[in-house]
C-alpha cells in the first residue's frame, strides 16, 4: 500500500464524516462548518488526483464565497431549530427512499461492464508542461457540452425561483418603496413640529431644605 493510497483511505473517511454530520447535526452552524470541511478535504482529494484547478476552485467558490455567506446567513438569523426540526421525522422515510434510490444508481453504474475502472490503472506522473485547465476546458465544451449546458440552465432555474421567493407578496410586508419616499413633501408628512411647554428644574428654597432634613433626622430616631 502506498503513501498516496493512504491519504485516499484517510480523506475519504474524513469526507464520509463531514457529510454525515453535515446531515445529522442539530445546529445549523455545526452542519455548514461541516460541510466546509467536506469541501476541504474534497479539494485536497482533487490535488492527489493532480487536478489543481478543481481543487483551488472547490475551495475558492464553495468555501470561501459559497459556505462563508451561508454562515453569515445562518448565523444573523434568529432560526428556530426545534421548529425547523419538527418534521424531520415525517420525511425521513422519503429521504430514505431518494438516498436508496442514489446509492443503487451509483453502484449500477460502477458495476457496468463499459465502467472499466481497472482499465484506468495507477495514476502516472503528469509532464510539467502539462496544462489541465486547458484540458478541462477542451472537454466540457466538447465532449461534455450538452451536461454543462444542463447544469448552467439548472442554476440559471434555481436563481430565478430564489429571487422570486424573496420577493413573493406577503400579508404585511416590511420592506419600503422608493417611490412613495420620493414623492413625501417637506410640508406634508415627513415631519411635523409640536409646541411644548419648558420644563424647569425645581430648586428648593433654604427653609424647605431644612425642613426636609428635620423630617429625615425624625425617622432616622424613630427607627
Amino acid at each position: 500500500m502506498t503513501f498516496q493510497l493512504i491519504l485516499f483511505y484517510i480523506f475519504a473517511v474524513i469526507i464520509l464524516y463531514g457529510a454525515l454530520k453535515t446531515v445529522t447535526a442539530k445546529n445549523p452552524v455545526h452542519a455548514a462548518l461541516h460541510l466546509v470541511l467536506t469541501f476541504c478535504v474534497s479539494a485536497m482529494l482533487w490535488m492527489l488526483m493532480q487536478a489543481e484547478f478543481l481543487g483551488v476552485t472547490l475551495v475558492v467558490v464553495y468555501v470561501g464565497a459559497v459556505m462563508v455567506l451561508f454562515l453569515f446567513v445562518v448565523m444573523m438569523l434568529n432560526i428556530d431549530i426545534e421548529e425547523m426540526r419538527a418534521g424531520f421525522w415525517r420525511h425521513a422515510p422519503v429521504a430514505g427512499v431518494v438516498g436508496t434510490l442514489l446509492a443503487v444508481a451509483l453502484i449500477l453504474i460502477l458495476v457496468n461492464p463499459k465502467t472499466d475502472l481497472t482499465a484506468f490503472g495507477l495514476m502516472k506522473d503528469i509532464p510539467a508542461d502539462y496544462n489541465n485547465i486547458r484540458d478541462l476546458g477542451s472537454r466540457i465544451y466538447t465532449d461534455y457540452l450538452l451536461p454543462f449546458e444542463l447544469a448552467a440552465v439548472l442554476l440559471l432555474l434555481g436563481m430565478v425561483a430564489a429571487i422570486a421567493l424573496v420577493h413573493r407578496k406577503t400579508t404585511n410586508p416590511k420592506r419600503m418603496d422608493p417611490a412613495d419616499q420620493v414623492k413625501v413633501r417637506a410640508d406634508q408628512g415627513r415631519m411635523r413640529l409640536v409646541k411644548m411647554e419648558a420644563v424647569k428644574p425645581q430648586v428648593e428654597s433654604a427653609e424647605e431644605s431644612e425642613v426636609s432634613d428635620g423630617l429625615k433626622r425624625e425617622g432616622e430616631g424613630k427607627a
